[in-house]
């Protein structure tokens, strides 16, 4: 079994703990702004900053970290989204921890989990995410199809998240909106930044808010993928491990280059 395959495994066995109960959470009733709005039209590399305790990779990374402290410093540093990692037993997130940092800031937050079932849409929802996570090597076409139109029904943005130049193709049928690479391959966990790259060429679509995930590192690096196409970059481990949080946010803004024909 890959990783992927272990953290599905486990995730449909936590699946009738949360159809057994209705989602309860105490969460401000906020009027976000829209994540693709934010990404589409700017001219600098955005930073999707994330809340990310541990992972199956890298084992501990900031265990004992406040949420809300932390997304308090990446809204402050200019963040356009925060993603807070909610699966449990590989990323030691939870629902709480979304619904604290929802409550605190003002700006998109993104739900970062597994997602195989509606419910854990209505969770997210409940604890305040404007944006879920559909990972489309981890759905068939099928539940690719349902769980999208169950999310943007609930009035909820989707970052569908692909590999290859295949899965690209599988999102591109919903006629999903934000589309992000994983350069981290979920089945062995190596990261390339050249599948930011391979996607990219394949996409070449201005109406579609592209987003570099995982591997991101410094300043290099977010000029790298911002010259392969990328309107935002995904960032976790790095910010989560760094001692100048925003400083470090702030070094990958790079802006993003002009295509030839393209106007100030």
């Amino acid at each position: 079994m890959t990783i992927l395959d272990k953290i599905i495994a486990n995730k449909k066995l936590e699946l009738p703990e949360l159809l057994g109960a209705l989602p309860k959470f105490h969460t401000l009733e906020k009027q976000r702004p829209s994540l693709y709005e934010t990404l589409i039209y700017d001219k600098q590399l955005q930073v999707i900053a994330e809340m990310k305790r541990a992972s199956p990779s890298k084992g501990d990374i900031a265990t004992g970290v406040d949420p809300v402290q932390q997304a308090l410093t990446y809204e402050k540093a200019g963040a356009a989204c925060i993603s807070v990692l909610t699966e449990r037993k590989f990323f030691k997130g939870s629902y709480q921890d979304l619904n604290a940092v929802a409550n605190a800031v003002a700006i998109p937050v993104l739900c970062k989990d597994f997602i195989i079932h509606e419910v854990q849409i209505d969770y997210a929802k409940a604890a305040g995410a404007s944006v879920i996570l559909l990972i489309v090597a981890a759905l068939t076409d099928e539940e690719l199809q349902s769980l999208y139109s169950y999310a943007t029904k609930s009035d909820l943005e989707v970052l569908v998240e692909v590999h290859d130049v295949e899965e690209l193709e599988r999102a591109l049928l919903i006629d999903a909106k934000i589309i992000g690479v994983n350069n981290r391959n979920l089945k062995t966990f190596e990261v390339d930044l050249k599948q930011t790259e391979k996607i990219s060429s394949a996409l070449n679509r201005s109406d579609i808010a592209f987003i570099s995930e995982s591997g991101i590192w410094n300043s290099d690096d977010a000029s790298q993928v911002a010259g392969f196409g990328a309107k935002a970059v995904l960032v976790g481990e790095s910010l989560m491990r760094s001692e100048h949080v925003a400083e470090n946010l702030q070094a990958l803004q790079v802006p993003i280059p002009m295509k030839v024909g393209e106007s100030q």
